[in-house]
């Protein structure tokens, strides 16, 4: 189950939303299913339109009018061009979160949904069993998303019925501990990510929204994703990886230590927006976790020639991220020769043969092999694939196998082989026709490397993760050999087992006919403000809902 948090301050606005026919007409039977107890004996299960969601939003948001409280937060604003930073102070006592199921995981029923929402809001703070005053709220469901997922949305007052106001802090990381709870505590389905830190970073509405604006074929961040997975695995160091990042199209700044403008700490990447949009920057860790300058810098060498050349190439595109022109080209500019192919397919089998001895408990050196391989694929995408096939698809799925937790990553083991000139050659070779034999013998060599990568998975337990690599293995792989050429007396699938793998279904399916919720007085609370001489002042000092 996955929550997308947003703050405003506008109650009625976002109440009207959730009972109007939705950005694209795909609302449908708007109604609660959870929520204050006064306000669901008023206002029931019945089918919400524009005057009773406006009659709502004045139910919930009364304290905030009767106690004259002020609850602010902190935004930022960039400048596209020069990058300067500047922040404000609006209204952000409405708080909105969604909970989103998976297509794969169906519906639940208006009862399940409502037993949910109450326990979200529980384990939120926002009802009395926190041990203060609670917070009107109400959950609303209306539909399928655009994409088919079952949701529902959380509308919250952050003034208390006292006049006090609920705290946000961490809200974000508290909500996907308490979604992961609920998971476990209603049968859904559960996400990897909790205990083996494989899940990959979600995606908000708002990019789906921006994607099928523009009719792209994918989301922004999946599509930078894949270009900086690309750049990383294919460049020799870290200067390199700049300049494969600007050559994939996409923008990039860097982001500086303190206080310094030769220490750069991690960076940004952005589409290049058209028609005088603003652009949209992701930090590396925002698109995966792997994926991030410190553990890029893992598998780079590490010396103060490549430090000098990297912080030179950073300085460029920090003076115009629009305008970037490298400052020393390198091997990315060359065309490989033909007998790379053969060199490169060697390393990658090499490296197979390594992997007999790597412990399936050496996370570590799994995920950097995984990332690797899915750097390889990522970067046969990127030269091959208008729109994302599965080349990408196989790629993605790869990755996920490479997410793992800060504190469990370290350096790649130098004597271990490795797919970044496999990653290279895929990038730079000239496309033409349905593929080559060369390419063909590397894919049967990038295939067996995954069912090593699945082989471990099998052998660690990890029955859901092996379960998707079989599955990509399967179809997505699949569909790439199809396309080239038949490699002489080999067979291009990568093992006989992902035909014949049983791997044991791990989701849960959900139960309808649990009680719906409602426990509490159907009598609204009355509100007795104190009375003031002056305006209540603000009492955040910093903006995020802590007092």
């Amino acid at each position: 189950m996955m929550p997308n948090i947003r703050r405003g301050g506008q109650m009625g606005g976002l109440m009207v939303y959730l009972a109007g026919d939705g950005r694209h007409n795909e609302h449908e039977e708007q109604h609660l299913v959870a929520g204050d107890s006064a306000i669901m004996a008023q206002h029931g299960y019945s089918v919400l339109d524009t005057n009773t969601a406006l009659a709502i939003a004045r139910s919930l948001d009364a304290p905030r009018r009767a106690f004259d409280v002020e609850v602010l937060r902190m935004v930022k604003d960039s400048d596209p061009v020069t990058g300067a930073v500047t922040s404000k102070r609006v209204a952000g006592d409405v708080w909105h979160c969604s909970l989103s199921l998976r297509v794969e995981e169906g519906q639940l029923s208006d009862e399940k949904w409502g037993a949910i929402a109450q326990d979200f809001a529980d384990r939120m703070g926002f009802i009395e069993s926190s041990g203060k005053a609670a917070c009107r709220w109400v959950a609303v469901r209306h539909g399928l998303s655009t994409n088919g997922n079952d949701h529902i949305h959380l509308a919250v007052s952050l003034v208390r019925e006292d006049g006090t106001k609920a705290t946000t802090h961490n809200d974000f990381t508290r909500a996907q501990d308490v979604c992961r709870d609920l998971e476990r505590d209603y049968g859904l389905e559960q996400l990897e990510s909790r205990g083996l830190g494989l899940g990959e970073r979600g995606v908000k509405p708002a990019e789906r929204e921006r994607a099928v604006r523009s009719s792209a074929a994918e989301v922004d961040a999946h599509k930078m994703e894949r270009t900086v997975r690309a750049a990383a695995t294919a460049s020799v160091d870290e200067g390199e990886f700049v300049r494969r990042l600007r050559r994939g199209g996409v923008l990039i700044r860097p982001r500086y230590a303190a206080g310094r403008d030769d220490v750069v700490a991690g960076y940004s990447v952005a589409v290049r927006p058209s028609g005088g949009e603003k652009p949209i920057w992701y930090g590396g860790g925002r698109l995966a976790r792997d994926l991030t300058l410190p553990r890029l810098r893992e598998g780079w060498p590490d010396s103060p020639q490549t430090a000098q050349g990297a912080v030179d190439e950073w300085r460029a595109t920090a003076k115009n991220p629009w305008e970037y022109r490298p400052v020393a080209p390198g091997r990315e500019d060359s065309t490989p020769s033909p007998e790379m192919w053969k060199q490169y397919s060697d390393e990658i089998g090499q490296l197979r043969k390594q992997l007999r001895d790597v412990p399936v408990t050496d996370r570590a050196t799994w995920a950097h092999v995984a990332r690797e391989t899915a750097g390889a694929f990522a970067a046969w995408s990127q030269r091959v694939e208008a729109t994302p096939g599965p080349l990408a698809q196989t790629s993605r799925e790869l990755a996920r196998s490479a997410h793992l937790r800060a504190y469990q990553s370290r350096p790649k083991p130098a004597q271990l082989g490795s797919a970044s000139n496999a990653a290279m050659i895929l990038m730079q070779a000239a496309s033409g026709g349905q593929g080559t034999m060369a390419e063909a013998i590397m894919l049967r060599q990038l295939g067996r490397v995954s069912v090593a990568i699945l082989d471990m998975h099998s052998a660690a337990g990890d029955a859901r993760r092996a379960e998707h690599v079989t599955a990509m293995l399967r179809n997505q792989f699949a569909a790439v050999t199809d396309r080239l050429p038949a490699v002489p007396g080999k067979t291009v699938q990568p093992d006989s087992r992902t035909q014949t793998a049983d791997v044991p279904v791990v989701m849960r399916q959900a139960t309808d006919g649990l009680a719906a919720p409602g426990a509490g007085s159907p009598v609204p609370n009355k509100l007795q403000p104190t009375k003031r001489k002056t305006p209540a002042a603000p009492r955040e000092r910093d903006g995020l809902g802590r007092d």
